[in-house]
C-alpha cells in the first residue's frame, strides 16, 4: 500500500510556504491560549524551586560564617542587614512560602480534589496572595525585634 506522503498526492496548499515538504500542524501556543493565573503559578513554581537552591547555598554560607566566629560573621551580618541582603532574604522567604503553598495544593490535587477550573484559578490566586502575606508577616516579626542581625 502506498501512503499519501510517498505518492506525493498533496495539494499545493498542503506544503510549507517554501515548498519543502508537507505542512505540519502548529502546536497551540500563545496564538490560541490566553495567559492565566494558573499558568503563572505553574511557571513560578518551577522558578521558585530553582531560586530555593540559590537561597539554600546562601543559608549554608551564613551558617558557616556563624560557626566560624565573629570575624567571619560580622561582614556577612552587615551584608544581610543591608538593603540588598534584605531584598535577597525577602525573595528567598517568598520563594519558600510560594513553593510550599503550591506544593500543598499539588498534594491536594493528588487526592483527586480541587481540579475544577474555577477552583484551580481560585487556589492560584490564594497562593499568590497567601505567600506574599506570609512573607510580609515573617519579615514584620523578624524586624520587630530590632533587625535580622
Amino acid at each position: 500500500m502506498v501512503s499519501a506522503r510517498s505518492a506525493n498526492v498533496f495539494k499545493k496548499g498542503d506544503f510549507m510556504a517554501d515548498g519543502t515538504g508537507p505542512a505540519r500542524p502548529l502546536s497551540p501556543h500563545l496564538q490560541i491560549w490566553r495567559f492565566t493565573v494558573t499558568m503563572a503559578g505553574s511557571i513560578l513554581h518551577r522558578i521558585t524551586g530553582v531560586a530555593l537552591y540559590g537561597g539554600v547555598i546562601l543559608l549554608v554560607g551564613w551558617l558557616f560564617a556563624l560557626a566560624a566566629g565573629g570575624e567571619f560573621y560580622a561582614p556577612v551580618a552587615a551584608f544581610v542587614g543591608s538593603p540588598v541582603g534584605l531584598l535577597l532574604l525577602f525573595g528567598f522567604a517568598w520563594s519558600l512560602m510560594f513553593h510550599t503553598l503550591n506544593g500543598l495544593r499539588h498534594l491536594y490535587w493528588d487526592s483527586g480534589r480541587g481540579l475544577a477550573c474555577k477552583t484551580v484559578a481560585a487556589t492560584s490566586r490564594f497562593i499568590f496572595a497567601g505567600s506574599l502575606a506570609l512573607t510580609v508577616l515573617v519579615f514584620v516579626l523578624a524586624l520587630s525585634d530590632g533587625g535580622v542581625n
